[in-house]
């Protein structure tokens, strides 16, 4: 089960308001994360490498890690078989953990949900799990990474139920309808985190860039 200490910091993160509040938060709590979350039963890394696996082809490149943390699915990237994967995260703090790992080629402090410093068709992938949520980044944040991943290209993310139903999937919907993006997959709802009490569930998407 999830203890005292880090229930606190996910319902603080869920809360924040402001990203300097969201990153401040996760500086203080990089020190432990890892740990954190393993002991939560995190499940977003997993799925997220697994739907990317299916949908892009090994050795693709280079790909984003869009809310990297410190890093837990850049270990996973490099094993899997993607060579070039930069990180992006709001918080200085975890991104000095995740750059201890050895596994990007690049790091970005920067937030989610406005204009990005990256040109066109940057990117041949993009992976975000556990962005798209409560206190974090909503559907404001999806046109840049579209912008930023290339015709062809595949963006993984994970959404909240609470965000979900409050207006992102009717800008999938939206998306969709205009030709921008293909729905290649959406899993059913899942609890991210088995340990944590009152967990409200999510889904993984895949989207293909058109």
């Amino acid at each position: 089960m999830v203890d005292r200490k880090n229930e606190g910091a996910l319902a603080a993160a869920y809360a924040a308001k402001r990203p300097e509040e969201v990153a401040a938060l996760y500086d203080r709590w990089s020190d432990t994360y890892d740990a954190d979350m393993s002991a939560a039963g995190y499940r977003h890394p997993t799925i997220c490498l697994a739907l990317l696996a299916r949908h892009l082809p090994r050795g693709a490149a280079p790909l984003l890690d869009a809310g990297a943390g410190t890093g837990l699915i850049g270990e996973w990237l490099k094993i899997a078989g993607y060579p070039q994967v930069e990180a992006l995260d709001i918080s200085a703090g975890m991104l000095a953990k995740a750059e201890r790992k050895g596994v990007y080629s690049a790091l970005h402090c920067l937030a989610l949900g406005g204009p990005l410093p990256f040109a066109d068709d940057a990117y041949a992938g993009i992976i975000s799990a556990g962005v798209f949520t409560s206190g974090h980044v909503g559907a404001e944040g999806l046109d840049e990474l579209i912008r930023i991943c290339r015709p062809g290209g595949i963006i993984v993310l994970t959404v909240k139920n609470t965000l979900w139903d409050a207006g992102f999937s009717v800008r999938i919907a939206d998306l969709e309808a205009k030709g921008v993006v293909t729905r290649a997959e959406e899993t059913s709802p899942y609890v991210s985190m088995p340990g944590e009490a009152d967990t409200v569930p999510s889904r993984g998407l895949v989207l293909r860039v058109n």
